[in-house]
C-alpha cells in the first residue's frame, strides 16, 4: 500500500486502513492498550484524594467556572498517548511480502492424434475428433512447465508442433486440426509412433511420454506399429494408448432428410494393447466424452513431475514510526509539565 511509504510525521499512519494493512508480531501489546486510560483514571483518583485541601469558606459568588480549567488535563492526555504509542511500537507493526516461486524439471509429452475420416463418427459429441481435441486442451492447461508436442496422423503422419512450453501456441494448433490436413486415407499408427520417437529421441528429460489416440486398426503407413513401439521403448518413451468409439451401430453423417446415418463399428484392441505393454504404459478404452475426460485425468495424475517451491519473505518494520511519534509527544509532555497548565486550578 502506498500509504506505508509516507513520511513518519504523516497522520495517515493512524488511519484505520493503514492499521488493517499491517501485521503485528507481538499482538499481545495491542490488548494492553485499553488498560492505559483505565490506569490513568485510577492514577488521577489517587492524586485527587491525596491532594485534597482543607475546607475554606467562600462566598458563592467567588466560585467561578471556566473552560480554561480543562487545560490541566492536557499533559495527562499527552502522557496517555505516549504510553499508547509505546505499546503500538512494542507490538511490532510490519508488512510482509511473501513471494512463492514454483518450478519443476518438467516432462516431455507428445500427443499423437488420429484425424482419419472415421474420427467424424458422432458417438462422441460433437464427434470423436472434437472430443479428443477438447480433452487435450484441458490436459495441457493442467500442466506446469512440461514440454508438449503434437503429432497428427491418418494415412500418413507428421509433426504439427514440436515439444514446447508455449501452451497458447499449442491451443492455436489444436484449433486448426481438421480431417483434411492429410490427403492419404487410412490409419498409420506405426508412422505416428515413428514421428513421435524421432521428435523425442534427443530429449534429455527424465520422463518422456506419448499419448496415442485412435479409433481403429493400423491400415496404412510402411512401419509396423509393434516395431515402432519397440523402437520408442528403446528410447525410454512411455506410451499410453486410448481407443475411442463404441462397438456396434454408431451415427456417421446425415441422410438426405438430415437424419443420422447408422454404420457398424468394430474395433480391434489387440494392437493398441500391445503398444501400451511394450511402452510400459497403459491401455484405455473410451466410449463417450466423460470416459475420455476421465482417462486424461488419470494420465495427468500418473505423469506429475515433482513441483519444487521456493518462498521468499520480505518484511518491513514500522515500529520506529510510532516510536518517533511517542518521543515527540513525550517532549511535548515535558514542555507542558513545566508550563502553567499543570498548575491551573491546583491552588
Amino acid at each position: 500500500m502506498d500509504k506505508l511509504s509516507l513520511p513518519w510525521y504523516s497522520l495517515d499512519w493512524f488511519a484505520v486502513s493503514t492499521f488493517k494493512a499491517l501485521t503485528w508480531e507481538n499482538q499481545f501489546f495491542l490488548y494492553l492498550i485499553p488498560a492505559v486510560p483505565l490506569l490513568f483514571f485510577v492514577r488521577w483518583l489517587i492524586r485527587y484524594f491525596i491532594n485534597q485541601k482543607l475546607p475554606v469558606a467562600l462566598i458563592k459568588g467567588d466560585l467561578k467556572s471556566s473552560a480554561i480549567n480543562g487545560l490541566r488535563f492536557i499533559p495527562e492526555i499527552v502522557l496517555m498517548l505516549v504510553a499508547t504509542l509505546i505499546l503500538v511500537a512494542l507490538a511490532r507493526p510490519q508488512r510482509s511480502n511473501e513471494k512463492v516461486e514454483q518450478w519443476t524439471e518438467g516432462i516431455d509429452i507428445m500427443i499423437a492424434l488420429d484425424i482419419s475420416q472415421s474420427m467424424q463418427i458422432e458417438d462422441f459429441q460433437p464427434n470423436r475428433l472434437e472430443a479428443a481435441k477438447q480433452v487435450a486442451r484441458d490436459f495441457i492447461k493442467g500442466r506446469l512447465q512440461d514440454r508438449i508436442g503434437l503429432v497428427v496422423f491418418s494415412g500418413d503422419a507428421f509433426s504439427l508442433a514440436p515439444l514446447t512450453t508455449d501452451y497458447p501456441l499449442l491451443f492455436s494448433y489444436l484449433e486448426d486440426v481438421s480431417f483434411d490436413m492429410i490427403d492419404s486415407r487410412g490409419t498409420a499408427i506405426g508412422s505416428a509412433l515413428a514421428v513421435v520417437t524421432n521428435r523425442m529421441r534427443e530429449s534429455e528429460s527424465k520422463s518422456k511420454v506419448c499419448i496415442l489416440i485412435s479409433d481403429g486398426d493400423n491400415t496404412a503407413g510402411n512401419i509396423d506399429p509393434i516395431t515402432a513401439a519397440e523402437l520408442a521403448a528403446a528410447y525410454n518413451i512411455k506410451i499410453y494408448t486410448i481407443v475411442v468409439g463404441k462397438e456396434g451401430l454408431v451415427p456417421f453423417g446425415r441422410d438426405y432428410f438430415g437424419r443420422p446415418q447408422m454404420v457398424e463399428n468394430t474395433v480391434d484392441e489387440t494392437t493398441m494393447r500391445k503398444i501400451a505393454e511394450l511402452g510400459s504404459g497403459e491401455f484405455f478404452r473410451a466410449a463417450d466424452n466423460q470416459a475420455l475426460k476421465d482417462i486424461f485425468s488419470r494420465i495427468d495424475q500418473y505423469e506429475k513431475a515433482e513441483i519444487k517451491e521456493g518462498r521468499f519473505k520480505d518484511t518491513s518494520d514500522f515500529y520506529q514510526i510510532y516510536l518517533q511519534w511517542a518521543i515527540v509527544l513525550f517532549l511535548l509532555w515535558l514542555a507542558l509539565k513545566s508550563s502553567f497548565m499543570s498548575n491551573v486550578l491546583q491552588d
